[in-house]
Formats: structure tokens, sequence, C-alpha cells
């Protein structure tokens, strides 16, 4: 072979070789287009809106509102709780000045306003109606003018001495339904099933008198009312019962006295 054919076979040989390194390093049609699917696509600002860009403004447009009113809800919620927190601390606080009777109705009035410093006991009574049934509201305002009781303090009824009004009563009538207090203005709509009598000792008279007081009135609301009187443990009162109640009280009107120191003169 002479130099010249020689040099054609090694040229041929290397156009084949650099064909073969060519197209072996080439990716193939699907693997090229598998890699192309992992290429993140660019995308390029448009002006005027196309649909991709439409659908993408729609998209950050729903969540910013997601996101205000989620920011609206925790924010009322907040809000809702700062007024909780600040009404039940200031119930807290009111609470620990009342006194026993003053959780009846943060209403004051000086009618029937109560005046003693200590309270050594309350007495209690109930009228309460018959099962099944409740007693009317405006029923209770004229049973109340009936037997003598004056709508006051805490906005319930009282019955006070004529002659010592500015004592305070000798015992008051209260809703037997929280919180206690009777609500005037819609009196008319109120259905209760009993009233809950109590004096606070030491009031205006001594203890006797002001149960000899407390007890008729109660029968006599019954009568009005059609209802039944029972004692403080909720028990229907007889003979017995009241008897030992005017043993009690007379025995506190008696410590009463014992313990005042009287003046010489």
């Amino acid at each position: 072979m002479d130099a010249w054919t020689l040099r054609a076979v090694i040229a041929a040989i290397g156009l084949v070789l650099l064909a073969l390194i060519y197209y072996t390093g080439r990716p193939s049609g699907a693997q090229g287009r598998r890699l192309s699917t992992r290429k993140p696509e660019r995308v390029e600002p448009q002006i005027g809106g196309g649909a991709a860009h439409h659908d993408r403004h729609e998209h950050d447009a729903d969540l910013s509102a997601e996101i205000d009113r989620l920011g609206r809800e925790i924010n009322g919620d907040l809000a809702d709780a700062d007024r909780v927190m600040t009404a039940s601390e200031g119930a807290a606080v009111a609470s620990d000045k009342r006194t026993p009777v003053d959780g009846l109705s943060p209403l004051r009035s000086p009618v029937g306003l109560r005046q003693q410093e200590r309270i050594d006991r309350i007495v209690t009574l109930y009228v309460m109606a018959h099962e099944g049934r409740s007693f009317n509201g405006a029923d209770i305002v004229v049973a109340a003018e009936k037997t003598g009781l004056e709508f006051g303090d805490m906005s319930v009824f009282h019955r006070l001495v004529e002659s010592r009004v500015d004592k305070g009563p000798v015992f008051s009538m209260a809703n037997l339904l929280k919180p206690g207090s009777f609500d005037m203005q819609s009196v008319h709509t109120l259905q209760t099933e009993g009233l809950t009598l109590f004096m606070t000792l030491p009031g205006p008279l001594s203890a006797l008198d002001a149960w000899d007081a407390m007890l008729p009135t109660a029968q006599r609301l019954a009568e009005l009312l059609d209802g039944v009187v029972l004692d403080e443990e909720r028990n229907a009162i007889g003979r017995q019962r009241i008897q030992f109640m005017r043993d009690e009280l007379r025995a506190y009107d008696r410590a009463q006295d014992k313990n005042t120191i009287r003046k010489p003169w």
C-alpha cells in the first residue's frame, strides 16, 4: 500500500471515530426527553397577563385573602378572650366585697339596705309552688303588696319597721331562681318554682319578733299564690318545727342580751 492510500485510510478511520464519539455522546431521543422534563422551566415575565400569569395572580390573591381572614379570626378570638378575662376579673373583685346576702343582686337601694356590721345567722323559709306548677311574676308582685313587702335593695322585697326604716329590713323575699332578684321591667314574663324568705341576725328587731313576722307572711304568700311553706331544709314545716325555731331564736336573743354592755344610767 502506497503512502497516499495509507493516509486516506487513516483519515477515513478518524472520521468514523469522530462520528462515533459525536453520536455516542448525544443522549437518545427518549433519554433526552426524560432529561428535558427534569430541567426547570424558566417563566418569563409577561405584560398583559397570559393564562399562566392570570392563574398565578388568582392563586396569590386567594392566599392573601385567606391569610387576612385567619388574622381577623385570631384577633377576634383574642379580643373576646380579653373581654371575658376582664369581666371575670371584675366579677371576682366584686364578689370579694359582697356580704352573704349581697350576692343576690349588685343593684343597691336605700329601701331595705341592711345596716348591720356583722351577720351571725341567716334564717330561711321557702314558699314553693306545687309540683308541676310555677308562680307568675305579676302574681308575686300583687301578693308582696298585700303582705306589706316593699321592693328595694338588691332588687328584692323587704319587710321594714315603720318607725325604724333606716335600720334595715326585718326580713326579705327573693326569687328562688338565680340570681334571686326581680327585674321589674320583665316581671310579667317571670315564671319561678318558688320564693325565698330570709332574715339576717342581728336585725332591727329581736330574732324571735322577726321570726314571728316572717312566718305568717310566708304562710299568707303561700295562701295567695297557692303554694306551700317549707323550712330551711325544704321540709314541710309543722308545729314541732315552728316551736323548735322559736326556742332556738329565743335563746339567741338571750345570748345577745347577755353580751350587751348596759350603761349604769
